[in-house]
C-alpha cells in the first residue's frame, strides 16, 4: 500500500504523539503516557469505567454512531450469565475510501490494545478478539508485535487477546456477519433480535466496537469525560474523528480533526483543494454506501446532526472529492458493481436488486436506456432500502438514488448522446470494480 499523508488539527487524541513518527514499540508509547489509563481503569469498578464512557458521549466510529458507553451497558454482568463475555473489535476496514483504522493500527497499536483491555474490564470480559481485514498484512504484523510486547510486559493480566485475520469479504464488516466468520462459518448477517449484547459470539454476550472507537477509550479516561465531551460538536458529536480524505484533492490523507469542521475546510484548506485546476462536482461523504453531496453543500459541518439535516451521514469518516472530469453515471455504476459483488446473497432484495441496478446503469452508460428507466432505477432502490437483514443493500441503493436525483441532467445527457458524453476523457472510463463486466441479472 502507498504511504498516506497524516495530519491533525488540535487536539490530536487517537493519533496523539504519532503524527511525525509511529509509536509502534511499548517504550515509545509509555513515554507519552501509554498504559497509565489501563492501570487507572483496573483500580476502578467496571460500572465506573462504563459510566465515564457514557458521560463522554463517545460514539461508534464505524458508521452507526451508536453511543459506546450505552452499548457497553447492555452487556449483562457475569453473575447473570452462565457463559463467557466477549469483546470483539471490528478491524475489517473494507468500506471504499476508508483507511483510518489502517493508520491507527500502524501508528498507535498499543493505544488500541490499551483500549481493548480497558473496555474488557468495563464489561468484565476475559476474551478479546480483534478481527482484522485479511489484506492488512503490514498492519497485522505491527499489531501482533505490539501484542507480544504487551503480553511480555504482563499487561494483559488474565485477559486472552486474539488477532483473527479475515478473508476479504466486505460483508464481514457487518457485526453479526463478523461473528459468523469468527465462528468459522460463512460470513452472512443474522436476524436480530437477539442482539449481540445478549447472544453474540458463540451465543454469548458480546460487545462489538470499531478500531477507532476503542482507541478513543484511553483518551476519554485521560482527559476525563467532561473535558472529552466539550471537544468537537457537543452534545452528540464529541471528540475527534480521523477523516479519510481522498479522490481528486491535492493532499489526500488521514487527518484527525474535531467534529464540526466543514467539508469545505477539510477539502480546500487541509486537502489543498481540487487537483489539476479542476472544479468539484460531488463529494462522497461517510463512505461509498451513503448519498453523495453536491458543491452547494460544502459548508455543512462534519458532525452527525448537521449532516443528518441534509439527509447525509458521517459514516466511517470518508470524504472523497469527485471532480468535473468524472462521469457521475460511471461513478454510480462502479458503486453498484462493488456491492453486487460483495452481496452475500442471503436476502433477495439485495441479491437480485443490486444486479438490476448494475444492468440498468450499464444501459444508461451506453445510451440504450430510456427516461422511464431512470424511474425504474429509483423504484429498484426503493425496493431494496430497509428490506434486508443488514445494510449492504441500502449501501448500494442510497448512493445510486442520490446520484440519479441530484445529477438527473447528466443521466439524461447519456440518453440524448447515445452514450457517455465524456467519452474517453472521463477519469473513471478505464477504472472498474472487481466484478464480471458481463454479469447478467439472475433471480
Amino acid at each position: 500500500m502507498a504511504e498516506t499523508t497524516i495530519g491533525f488539527e488540535p487536539p490530536a487524541l487517537v493519533l496523539a504523539g504519532a503524527i511525525e513518527h509511529p509509536l509502534t514499540d511499548i517504550t515509545s508509547y509509555r513515554a507519552v503516557g501509554g498504559y497509565a489509563q489501563l492501570e487507572r481503569a483496573r483500580a476502578m469498578s467496571p460500572h465506573d469505567v462504563t459510566d465515564q464512557l457514557i458521560q463522554s458521549n463517545l460514539r461508534g466510529r464505524g458508521g452507526a454512531f451508536f453511543p459506546t458507553g450505552r452499548k457497553a451497558s447492555f452487556i449483562p454482568t457475569p453473575d447473570k450469565v452462565a457463559k463467557p463475555i466477549y469483546l470483539t473489535v471490528n478491524a475489517d476496514e473494507s468500506e471504499p475510501g476508508t483507511f483510518k483504522d489502517r493508520e491507527i493500527m500502524r501508528r498507535v497499536p498499543h493505544r488500541l490494545i490499551e483500549g481493548c483491555l480497558i473496555a474488557a474490564h468495563a464489561i468484565q470480559s476475559k476474551h478479546v478478539f480483534i478481527y482484522i481485514r485479511g489484506e492488512y498484512s503490514t498492519e497485522y504484523d505491527v499489531l501482533a508485535a505490539a501484542l507480544e510486547e504487551a503480553r511480555g510486559a504482563g499487561l494483559l493480566g488474565d485477559v486472552e487477546l486474539t488477532i483473527h485475520r479475515g478473508a476479504g469479504a466486505y460483508i464481514c464488516g457487518e457485526e453479526t456477519a463478523l461473528l459468523e466468520s469468527l465462528e468459522g462459518k460463512r460470513g452472512q448477517p443474522r436476524s436480530k433480535p437477539p442482539f449481540p449484547a445478549i447472544q453474540g459470539l458463540y451465543a454469548s454476550p458480546t460487545l462489538i466496537n470499531n478500531v477507532e472507537t476503542i482507541t478513543n477509550v484511553p483518551k476519554v479516561l485521560e482527559l476525563g469525560p467532561q473535558e472529552y465531551a466539550q471537544i468537537g460538536a457537543p452534545p452528540d458529536s464529541t471528540g475527534t474523528r480521523v477523516f479519510c480524505l481522498s479522490g481528486n484533492v491535492v493532499r489526500p490523507g488521514a487527518y484527525e480533526t474535531p467534529h464540526g469542521i466543514t467539508v469545505r475546510h477539510l477539502i480546500e484548506d487541509i486537502g489543498g483543494g481540487i487537483a489539476n485546476g479542476r472544479t468539484l462536482k460531488a463529494v462522497m461523504v461517510g463512505g461509498s454506501s451513503f448519498p453523495v453531496m453536491t458543491p452547494d453543500e460544502l459548508d455543512t459541518k462534519l458532525d452527525a446532526d448537521s449532516l443528518g439535516e441534509r439527509g447525509l451521514f458521517i459514516g466511517s469518516g470518508v470524504i472523497t472529492a469527485i471532480d468535473d472530469q468524472a462521469c457521475i453515471v460511471q461513478f454510480a455504476l462502479r458503486v453498484a458493481q462493488f456491492y453486487m459483488h460483495e452481496s452475500c446473497g442471503k436476502c433477495t432484495p439485495c441479491r437480485v436488486g443490486t444486479r438490476w441496478l448494475v444492468q440498468i446503469l450499464r444501459a444508461v452508460e451506453d445510451g440504450s436506456a430510456s427516461e422511464n428507466d431512470l424511474e425504474v432505477l429509483l423504484d429498484v432502490c426503493d425496493r431494496i432500502i430497509g428490506k434486508c437483514l443488514c445494510v449492504l443493500g441500502d449501501s448500494a441503493a442510497m448512493p445510486v438514488a442520490s446520484c440519479v436525483t441530484k445529477f438527473r441532467d447528466e443521466f439524461r445527457a447519456h440518453l440524448e448522446h447515445g452514450g457517455c458524453p465524456f467519452g474517453e476523457d472521463s477519469s473513471l472510463a478505464h477504472l472498474f470494480a472487481p466484478v464480471d463486466q458481463h454479469a447478467q441479472v439472475t433471480a
